[in-house]
């Protein structure tokens, strides 16, 4: 295990399975899970991560494992849940996504808190760390986000999505009908997951925390 990360993970039930199973990786259960081969390529990168949506990204810890549960349980009680409206599959860049809809306010008010809660216990970025990010690539507020957080999309840059797909031609018609019955009526954030990394680079959920 090398990183850890808070996610947003749905609940058991409809959504869940159904990115599992598009993904072919349960982070919960921690087991593959086949799908159809047509769709392997497509979901190979974001595979590892499970079905989820970023709060704060991978990170190298700081500090004993403990001391992390010890804050995340403590920031989970400071919290309160968001409804950032339903959701709809998007292409965002050269991949499509689930994003809310309705007002994000309130969710990236909380993505900005998680974000700064647990820096204590973010290590630094190694020079190979930040050229993966490709700083040429990024903005200049983005490259600075980069340096003061470990990810370029954070705070003013975030926009909270749950990855369904890498880079593809698909477009989002097309996957629409596989996962409308899989949607909740209302979609809405209430708990927390602290997410760990094992030597594979495929992402475990460590527990989750109610907020």
């Amino acid at each position: 295990m090398t990183r850890y990360a808070i996610y947003y993970l749905p609940p058991p039930g409809p959504l869940a399975r159904f990115g599992a199973e598009w993904l072919g990786w349960d982070p919960e259960a921690g087991v593959r899970l086949s799908h159809p081969l047509s769709v392997d390529a497509l979901v190979a990168e974001p595979r590892k991560y499970g079905f989820h949506g970023t709060l704060k990204a991978p990170f190298r810890l700081l500090g004993p494992e403990a001391d992390l549960e010890v804050a995340v349980a403590d920031l989970a009680h400071r919290l309160r849940p968001v409804w950032p409206g339903p959701l709809k599959v998007e292409r965002l860049g050269s991949f499509l996504a689930l994003v809310p809809q309705g007002d994000q306010t309130e969710l990236n008010e909380t993505a900005a808190l998680i974000v700064r809660f647990l820096e204590p216990f973010r290590q630094p970025l190694t020079e190979a760390e930040i050229a993966r990010r490709k700083p040429e690539r990024l903005t200049p507020k983005q490259r600075e986000l980069l340096d003061a957080w470990g990810y370029p999309f954070v705070m003013e840059e975030f926009r909270f999505h749950m990855t369904l797909t890498g880079p593809c031609d698909m477009q989002p018609e097309a996957l629409e009908p596989l996962i409308q019955p899989a949607l909740p009526a209302e979609f809405g954030i209430d708990s927390i997951c602290l997410m760990k990394e094992d030597r594979e680079g495929r992402f475990h959920l460590l527990r989750r925390y109610p907020i």
